[in-house]
C-alpha cells in the first residue's frame, strides 16, 4: 500500500549524532515533528530546535531559532577563534530571511556594529563581521539611514587606510555604496570624507573585486552630485587620466570583465554624457552676441578664405543680403538660422557639433559643404538641416538625459578611448550620413528616409561594440547602403521562418519542378519567335529578321522580314538550323559579331544583348548571331537555348522567377500551418516495439 501523498521520506542529521531518516507528516504541527526528533536523539527542551535546510541556501523551516542567540553571544566572547567560528556560521546563515529577523530583533546589528567600530582586529574577523552586516541589511528589515555618523566614519577610515586587509576595503565599499545610494545626508558624508583621489588609487590597484566595489562607490557618489558637483568630479577624474586607465587597464585587462564592472561602466558612460543635456534642452538666444559669433564663424569657415572678409566695400544691405544666402548655401531652413536652432532638442548641442567639425575636420567640412551647396542637381544634402537631426538621433541613441536604468549594462568601449567622443562620433556620423545620401541619391524629399538608413547603420554599428573610434568608422562605413537592404531582405526572411532548416528543405524539393516549368516557359517563348535587327559591319541597319523554334523543338526557323511587318509564321521562313547541329552558346564579348566591332564605348551595350550559336555547315563552324532587342529577351532566349543543348539556365531572369514560384509555392503549401511555430529538427522516431504480435495477419480467414 503506497504511503499517504502528505508523507515524505527525509533525513535529519545534528552534529556529533547519528542521522535519522524519518517519515515526515506534513499535516502534523512543526512542534510535533521537532518533538520527535529530539526524542530519537534524547535531547531536551525541543523547542530550542529548528528544522534547517542542509543545500542550497540553507534555510530555517521555522521561525522560533534560538541558534541565533547563541551564536551572537560567542561574539562577546574574549577568544579571537570563538568569534571568527561563530561569524563564519553567521555569514552562512544571515541569506535566511527568518535567521536574519532572529538576528536583527536580538541587537545582532548593534554587536556586530561594535566590532567594526572598535577596529581590534583588522583581518579576517572585521571581513567576517562586515560581510554579516552587509547580509543583514540586504533584507531591508532596517533602513541604512539609522547608520550612525561614527559607525560611517570608521568604515571610511578603513577605505582611507593604506596598509589593510585585501578583503576588507571591498567590504568597506560595498557598505559605503549602499550607504550613499540610500541616504541623502550620510552619502554627503561619504562624499566630503572619501577623496576622489583615494578612489582612483583603488581602481589603480589590480584587484578586480577591489576595483568593482570602487567604482561602485564612484558611481554612487556621482548619483548623487548636484549637476554642477557631478560636472566638477568628472573634469577632475578626467583631468586624472582616469579615462585612459579605464579603457587600458580595465575594458582591455586580461581578465574578462565583470557583469557588476559593466554596469558601472554604463552608469559612468550616462552620466557623462548626461552633462550634455543642459545644452540639449537650451534653444538658440537671438540677443546671445556670443551665439551670433558662433554661426558667423560657422559660416565663415566654409565660404572665407582665411584673411578675407565678407563684403569689403558693400552695403549693410548687401552684406545682409549675402550673408543670408549663404546660411542657407549651409543647409538652415531659414535665412535666419537662430529660427532653426530654436528647437529642443537638440537646442544648442547641435550647434556645438557643428563648431567641432568645422573646427576639428576643416577640411572635411569644407568639402561637404561647398560639394552640396554647388549642386544644381536637386540633390545636394543640407549640412545644418542635417546635423540637427542627426544630434537628435544620437542623442536618442545614446539615451542623453534618461535617467540611467539599475541593471543595463550595454556601455560603449569606444566611449572610454576618446576624448570627447560625443563631438567626435558625429564628425564620424555626419561624413556618413552624406555618403549615404550619394548611395541613395536622394533628395530634399527623401531626407527622412535617408535618416531612417543612418539611424540603422549607426544602431547596428553601436550594437556590436567596436573598441575604439577607428573601429567604429571602419564599420560604419562598410555598412552601406545596399548592404542594409541586404540586411533587412535576410532579417525579414527569417520573421516569416523563410530560412528555417525545414522550409530551406522544402524548397529544396520544389526546386526540380519548378525548374522544369521555367524551362517549359523558356521554350513556349522561343516557339512564339523574336524579331531581331540585323547589325552590320559599319553601321546599325533598319533590317529585322525573325526567329523561332520549331514546335517539335527540333528546328530554329528564321529569315528576313520588312519594317513594321507581322511576324511571319514559322513554316513561311527560309532557313533553318536543326538543333542537332548547334555546337555551344556564346554570349558577350565571346560573340564574333561583337568581337569584330572592337571595344568603342558605343558598342558597349551591344555586350551586354549579344549572343551566338555555333553549328556546323558542311564541316566547317558557323555561326547565327542575334542582338537581343531588351535584357529581358536576351535572357529568356539564353535559357531556352540552353535548356535546348542541355545546359543550365544560369540567367538572372531564371533566378528571379525560380525564387517568386518557391515562395509563392511554399506559401501555398504552410497556409494551414499559419501561426504554427515550426520546429528546427523533426521530432525523434520512436524506437520499434519489442513484438508485432498486434499485427493482423490477413491470410487467415475468419472461422
Amino acid at each position: 500500500m503506497a504511503p499517504p501523498r502528505n508523507v515524505v521520506k527525509i533525513a535529519v542529521q545534528m552534529r556529533d549524532a547519528i542521522p535519522q531518516l524519518i517519515q515526515l507528516d506534513q499535516a502534523k504541527p512543526l512542534a510535533a515533528v521537532l518533538k520527535e526528533v529530539c526524542d530519537a536523539w534524547s535531547l531536551a527542551h525541543s523547542e530550542r530546535y529548528a528544522l534547517q535546510f542542509a543545500d542550497g541556501h540553507r534555510r530555517y523551516i521555522t521561525e522560533n531559532d534560538l541558534e541565533a542567540e547563541w551564536l551572537l553571544g560567542r561574539l562577546q566572547s574574549g577568544s579571537r577563534e570563538v568569534r571568527r567560528e561563530a561569524l563564519q556560521h553567521l555569514v552562512l546563515l544571515a541569506p535566511d530571511m527568518t535567521f536574519a529577523q532572529e538576528v536583527i530583533s536580538r541587537d545582532g546589528l548593534q554587536r556586530l556594529g561594535t566590532i567594526i567600530e572598535d577596529g581590534d582586529d583588522l583581518g579576517e574577523v572585521l571581513a567576517l563581521t562586515l560581510r554579516t552586516f552587509l547580509e543583514l541589511m540586504e533584507h531591508g528589515v532596517v533602513s541604512w539611514e539609522t547608520l550612525s555618523i561614527p559607525f560611517v566614519r570608521k568604515v571610511v577610515s578603513y577605505v582611507n587606510m593604506n596598509l589593510m586587509d585585501a578583503s576588507v576595503q571591498p567590504l568597506a565599499l560595498r557598505l559605503l555604496e549602499s550607504v550613499t545610494l540610500s541616504s541623502p545626508a550620510l552619502g554627503q558624508l561619504v562624499k566630503s570624507e572619501v577623496p576622489l583621489s583615494r578612489l582612483l588609487v583603488h581602481l589603480q590597484v589590480m584587484n578586480q573585486q577591489l576595483q568593482t566595489k570602487a567604482m561602485a562607490l564612484l558611481t554612487a557618489l556621482l548619483q548623487g552630485a548636484s549637476p554642477a558637483e557631478r560636472k566638477d568630479m568628472l573634469d577632475q577624474l578626467w583631468q586624472r587620466n582616469l579615462r585612459q586607465f579605464i579603457y587600458k587597464n580595465i575594458i582591455h585587462s586580461a581578465a574578462p570583465l565583470g557583469d557588476e564592472m559593466a554596469h558601472h561602466l554604463y552608469v559612468l558612460q550616462s552620466l557623462t554624457l548626461g552633462l550634455l543635456e543642459p545644452r540639449m534642452r537650451m534653444p538658440l538666444d537671438p540677443y546671445s552676441q556670443e551665439q551670433r559669433e558662433q554661426l558667423q564663424a560657422l559660416r565663415q569657415a566654409a565660404f572665407e578664405p582665411e584673411g578675407e572678409s565678407l563684403g569689403t566695400g558693400l552695403s549693410a544691405d548687401r552684406r545682409r543680403s549675402l550673408c543670408a544666402r549663404e546660411f542657407r548655401k549651409l543647409g538652415f531652413s531659414n535665412s535666419n538660422p537662430g529660427q532653426d536652432l530654436e528647437r529642443v532638442p537638440p537646442g544648442l548641442l547641435a550647434l556645438d557639433n557643428m563648431l567641432y567639425f568645422s573646427r576639428h575636420a576643416p577640411s572635411a567640412y569644407s568639402r561637404f559643404v561647398l560639394e552640396n551647396s554647388s549642386r544644381e542637381d536637386k540633390h545636394e544634402c543640407p549640412f545644418a538641416r542635417s546635423s540637427i537631426q542627426l544630434t537628435v538621433l544620437l542623442c536618442e541613441l545614446l539615451r542623453v538625459g534618461e535617467p540611467c536604468s539599475e541593471t543595463a549594462q550595454d556601455f560603449s568601449p569606444m566611449f572610454f578611448g576618446q576624448d570627447q567622443s560625443f563631438h567626435e562620433l558625429f564628425c564620424v556620423s555626419i561624413q556618413l550620413l552624406n555618403k549615404t545620401w550619394k548611395e541613395m541619391r536622394a533628395t530634399q524629399e527623401d531626407f527622412d528616409k535617408v535618416m531612417q538608413v543612418v539611424r540603422e547603420q549607426l544602431a547596428r554599428t553601436l550594437a556590436l561594440k567596436p573598441s575604439s573610434l577607428e573601429l567604429f568608422r571602419t564599420k560604419v562605413n562598410a555598412l552601406t547602403y545596399g548592404e542594409v537592404l541586404r540586411l533587412r531582405q535576410t532579417e525579414r526572411l527569417h520573421q516569416e521562418g523563410t530560412l528555417a532548416p525545414p522550409i530551406l528543405e522544402l524548397r529544396e524539393k520544389l526546386k526540380p519542378e519548378l525548374m522544369g516549368l521555367i524551362r517549359q516557359q523558356r521554350l513556349l517563348r522561343l516557339c512564339e519567335g523574336t524579331l531581331f535587327r540585323k547589325i552590320s559591319s559599319r553601321r546599325r541597319q533598319d533590317k529585322l529578321w525573325f526567329c523561332c523554334l520549331s514546335p517539335n523543338h527540333k528546328v530554329l526557323q528564321y529569315g528576313d522580314v520588312e519594317e513594321g511587318a507581322s511576324p511571319p509564321p514559322p513554316e513561311s521562313l527560309p532557313e533553318q538550323l536543326p538543333v542537332a547541329d548547334i555546337r555551344a552558346l556564346l554570349t558577350g564579348k565571346d560573340c564574333p559579331h561583337v568581337r569584330e566591332k572592337g571595344s568603342g564605348k558605343q558598342n558597349k551595350d551591344l555586350y551586354e544583348l549579344a549572343f551566338s550559336v555555333s553549328y556546323d555547315r558542311e564541316e566547317e563552324e558557323a555561326y547565327l548571331n542575334f542582338i537581343a532587342p531588351s535584357k529581358r529577351e536576351f535572357h529568356l532566349w539564353t535559357d531556352g537555348l540552353s535548356a535546348l543543348l542541355g545546359s543550365p539556365m544560369g540567367s538572372e531572369q531564371t533566378r528571379l522567377d525560380l525564387e517568386q514560384l518557391l515562395t509563392m509555392e511554399t506559401k501555398l503549401r504552410l497556409l494551414e500551418l499559419e501561426n504554427v511555430p515550426i520546429p528546427e529538427k523533426p521530432p525523434p522516431i520512436p524506437p520499434p516495439p519489442t513484438n508485432f504480435n498486434f499485427c493482423y495477419d490477413c491470410s487467415i480467414a475468419e472461422p
